[in-house]
């Protein structure tokens, strides 16, 4: 390659800068305020979780000292403002046990409805769904609280709904059917989440035999 070549080739590159000098500055500072805004967002969010944690523990302590007109006006502002957080559907199932203990039922129930059907972690959402079937138990609803415990792909919580559908069914007066429930819960995996013991109870109080657990299979074998 020749000096003249090299001479061009070196004019035409600067030629190429400054014709697109506008375009690469602008991509750096996009790129720079894409990743200001990022770090922007990711401290806002840190910042609303930690307050929202506040107002949930202020809740709580609200609620422990029997001040429900304060501890309410906490959940109402976690509800309004912190809704991305978990705290607002915690709080929310904080105020729903309250609400069952001053036998306001039909707030409860539209409280935990709420946390069931727009809580993001599956956990929290199956606690709603479990209490908001025992609060339409009460409430004699059995039908809406076993449409409430149906779920298609329940997964690990499987125990948990057969061991509730079973008080349901037990409230309504079907004892066949709360222990076919019972049975089912104390049968499958449960990984902790139900109390065996109690689960025992239930089925020998209607006749059943709690099947046997796998130390005592291992033990007979």
């Amino acid at each position: 390659m020749s000096d003249l070549n090299e001479q061009e080739q070196w004019e035409r590159a600067k030629q190429l800068v400054s014709e697109l000098w506008i375009y690469i500055v602008g991509g750096v500072a996009i790129g720079g305020a894409v990743l200001w805004g990022w770090g922007w967002n990711k401290e806002r969010i840190e910042k609303r979780s930690i307050e929202a944690s506040s107002r949930y523990e202020e809740a709580i302590g609200a609620f422990s000292r029997n001040d429900k007109t304060r501890g309410m006006q906490l959940v109402d502002e976690l509800s309004r403002d912190y809704q991305a957080t978990p705290y607002a559907a915690l709080a929310t199932l904080i105020a729903a046990r309250t609400q069952v203990e001053s036998n306001e039922l039909d707030k409860a129930a539209a409280g935990l409805k709420s946390v069931m059907d727009t809580a993001a972690d599956t956990e929290i959402r199956t606690i709603a769904r479990l209490r908001l079937a025992r609060v339409q138990a009460a409430q004699g609803k059995y039908d809406d609280a076993l449409a409430t415990l149906k779920v298609e792909e329940p997964g690990e919580f499987a125990p948990r709904l057969a061991d509730t559908r079973g008080d349901v069914l037990l409230a309504k007066g079907d004892r066949a059917g709360a222990l076919r429930e019972y049975l089912a819960a104390r049968t499958g995996e449960d990984k902790g989440q139900v109390d065996r013991d109690l689960l025992d109870l239930k089925i020998r109080d209607l006749g059943g035999t709690p099947p046997k657990t796998l130390e005592e299979k291992a033990t007979e074998s």
